[in-house]
């Protein structure tokens, strides 16, 4: 599902450069739960762009799903993003004018999950999740939890092979977030997904079935 190789992300700062992310190698089989964790600036939110295509790394191997995302150009990045990566952001990113089911809708706008059964995936996910009549209220009429539950069915409406969160439960509550966790953990193991996801909550990486630390994937002198 995912294999790294010598992978470099570098930004400029000034007149020098920054090492954001090193990864000498990293794999991650089909139906696994994987935790990236590490201490603050060590490049887990790099590395997840990075695997999401959102990112180009500077040099090495990055193969997610079959492809080679280090070969692609931007646009076909962002194609392979679509139809086989579901993304959950710690901060939601819903669109406050739409409702909730227009919200997940807009997920299937540019992947494989575009198409006249869309509404009713769109609505049967948000059943599922216990917001089936939620499904006209807006962001600002539902619950920090309901968002959260908004978010990962936007995220799964196109049947995506891997989803990668980013902090997904940084703004609840631990109850809530615990909650919320279990329910995308259970959804992505029946339906045979691979979940990637960056925290910094040893709570939340226990609940995962394995935990890697960056600072064991860099490679000699790969310290950022």
């Amino acid at each position: 599902m995912i294999r790294l190789r010598d992978v470099r992300k570098s930004y400029r700062q000034g007149a020098g450069e920054v090492l954001a992310c090193a990864v000498h190698h990293l794999e991650v089989q089909q139906g696994e739960q994987v935790a990236l964790v590490g201490r603050s600036g060590s490049g887990k939110t790099t590395l997840l762009h990075i695997l999401a295509g959102i990112l180009r790394p500077d040099a090495g191997e990055v193969e997610v799903v079959g492809q080679r995302l280090d070969r692609l150009g931007e646009a076909a990045r962002d194609r392979h993003r679509g139809r086989h990566v579901g993304l959950v952001y710690q901060t939601f990113n819903l669109l406050q004018p739409f409702t909730a089911l227009e919200n997940v809708l807009l997920g299937a706008l540019f992947g494989r999950g575009a198409g006249g059964d869309a509404k009713h995936r769109a609505e049967a996910l948000l059943a599922q999740v216990g917001l089936g009549d939620r499904l006209h209220h807006r962001p600002s009429e539902l619950s920090v939890g309901q968002v959260q539950r908004v978010a990962i069915c936007r995220a799964l409406v196109n049947d995506p092979e891997l989803i990668l969160m980013d902090e997904p439960l940084g703004n609840q509550d631990r109850a809530t977030g615990g909650q919320v966790l279990d329910l995308l953990l259970r959804l992505a193991h029946d339906g045979g997904k691979t979940v990637v996801m960056v925290t910094h909550d040893p709570a939340s990486a226990a609940r995962m079935q394995r935990t890697v630390d960056l600072a064991t994937l860099r490679g000699p002198g790969g310290a950022p």
